[in-house]
């Protein structure tokens, strides 16, 4: 292989390879031993996650964009989110999100008028995108079997990672939104589709007790969510002109790099394990 090649090769990976697979294992490693250790300590790690990829998020709009979230209200009711999942469902989290908008409304009028529409929109937003999103994935492990549920969802999320990786590297040829994210191409997302489908054909039948046509539809849906996901904050990314929400996890960039798929798969995974699972 010429210098050339291994230099196209390694912009076509567009990540520092090692140093990627050696913290997503760390991670993971972490998430497996808060399940079963105690299926709950997932709620805990859920918290502390979210808490920190709000807080990158907040950073990169302001040091990026001048956008100045509200910090307070939005993390105090993220946590309230994601902790009043737990006693009392949906109502609980929906009920916090309602009271965390409303606080974001009356805590912009102390900074006056100018930059108000922009801040609070963007103080919703991120709410919505983080906690909201995140209170999804706590609620996966509330139920008997939520150990199972939670392993299912990680796992459509890392088959449609590393499948469209691989695909990605090895024959990406048609960029599927090169105006977002140029190294995204359809092969990868075919090769994220099969992944998925593959793995969620597996895991439902064997964790959860459903049925094999059940985990494609549910692999095919993680990867549609999983890359508008990473679809979506690319294009936040570009639009305030930064590469990375932070620098905590090498190889990864922040840990919001990494929360990006997650949290609007935990809804369909919700969703759809509800659905096809009812506890």
């Amino acid at each position: 292989m010429t210098v050339q090649d291994q230099e196209r090769k390694a912009s076509r990976a567009g990540r520092n390879l090692p140093a990627a697979i050696a913290v997503g294992v760390v991670l993971g490693a972490a998430i497996l031993a808060s399940l079963l250790v105690q299926r709950h300590f997932f709620i805990v790690v859920v918290s502390a996650a979210l808490l920190i990829g709000t807080v990158e998020l907040a950073r990169a709009l302001r040091e990026a964009a001048t956008i100045r979230i509200q910090l307070v209200p939005v993390l105090g009711g993220g946590q309230a989110m994601i902790w009043l999942s737990w006693p009392f469902g949906t109502e609980g989290v929906l009920v916090a999100f309602a009271a965390t908008v409303l606080i974001c409304l009356l805590w912009g009028l102390a900074r006056g008028a100018e930059g108000y529409v922009k801040d609070s929109a963007a103080s919703v937003l991120v709410a919505a995108y983080v906690p909201l999103f995140g209170a999804f994935a706590a609620m996966l492990v509330l139920p008997a079997d939520g150990v199972g549920r939670v392993i299912a969802f990680m796992l459509g999320v890392i088959a449609s990672d590393v499948g469209g990786y691989a695909a990605g590297v090895l024959s990406g040829r048609h960029p599927m939104a090169p105006s977002i994210s140029p190294k995204k191409s359809w092969e990868g997302f075919a090769g994220s589709l099969l992944t998925g489908m593959a793995v969620g054909a597996l895991t439902l039948p064997h964790l959860l007790d459903g049925r094999i046509w059940h985990g494609v539809v549910f692999g095919a849906a993680i990867v549609l969510t999983a890359t508008l996901g990473d679809l979506v904050e690319s294009v936040i990314k570009r639009d305030i002109g930064t590469k990375d929400m932070g620098t905590m996890l090498p190889g990864h960039g922040g840990l919001m790099d990494r929360l990006d798929s997650l949290l609007p798969s935990a809804v369909v995974s919700w969703l759809l394990l509800g659905l096809f699972i009812p506890a």
